[in-house]
């Protein structure tokens, strides 16, 4: 179905309507925190270790790290991607993506308060059907805060970060593009942002044509809507994990 010659995409969504967003906690058992979450068709699962230990630069600063791993599994695509751990080596997609995840975490949590300890969270693709990095951003999230909220330690989580895609299709803005989507986008945005209003990080690319800053604005206005829903989703989730 043409998107710039009616209201619905193929998969029934408005332009402006996210994927069901699904999180599901307690996924892992030795995970201080874990969750899955579903975006439509894509799932990541998300793990939050605590450790008491920072790195080496980090270390007698009294200060704490928070870091992130990103992998996709060899049959999270219609064909199988080798595992790049057998390639003894991980690709720049990959080094990208686990950077911003880690990036976006730190900026939502009070490190200084954190002590000598250092949070990974791991970000395992089991599904992609496009936006595996901001899935990745917003599981990763739940997960963190999961494991700060089990160990008493819900104060030093200073606000939600979520993260979500907008592009052009076929001259239409969208929020939340899927692979068919983000494969043929004129414009593609990745949006990083907080519950207080503030981005982490805003990733945006011309694939076609230049874009003009009328159409950033109303990109980030579509994403700024659908942040509020994954803050939303955040919320609901995260009420239900005890001490």
């Amino acid at each position: 179905m043409s998107i710039g010659g009616g209201r619905y995409r193929a998969d029934g969504r408005t332009p402006g309507q996210l994927r069901p967003v699904k999180l599901t906690l307690g996924v892992q058992k030795w995970a201080e925190g874990s969750c899955v979450i579903e975006l439509g068709e894509t799932r990541v699962l998300c793990a939050a270790t605590i450790e008491d230990r920072v790195p080496p630069h980090l270390r007698g600063k009294g200060t704490g790290w928070v870091t992130a791993e990103y992998a996709m599994l060899p049959r999270a695509t219609a064909e199988r991607t080798a595992r790049e751990s057998a390639q003894g080596r991980i690709g720049g997609r990959t080094h990208e993506i686990q950077r911003l995840v880690g990036r976006s975490l730190r900026g939502v949590v009070d490190l200084a308060r954190l002590g000598e300890r250092t949070v990974t969270v791991d970000c395992d693709v089991l599904v992609a059907d496009g936006g595996t990095r901001t899935a990745s951003v917003t599981g990763g999230y739940v997960a963190l805060a999961a494991a700060l909220i089990t160990y008493g330690m819900e104060r030093l989580l200073v606000n939600h970060v979520a993260a979500v895609s907008v592009g052009i299709v076929d001259a239409a803005a969208l929020l939340d593009l899927d692979y068919s989507e983000d494969s043929r986008a004129e414009v593609d945005f990745n949006v990083v942002g907080t519950d207080a209003g503030t981005y982490v990080e805003v990733q945006g690319t011309a694939e076609g044509k230049p874009f003009d800053r009328a159409a950033m604005d109303r990109l980030l206005g579509l994403a700024d809507e659908g942040l509020k829903q994954l803050f939303a989703a955040q919320r609901a989730a995260l009420a239900a994990v005890k001490r």
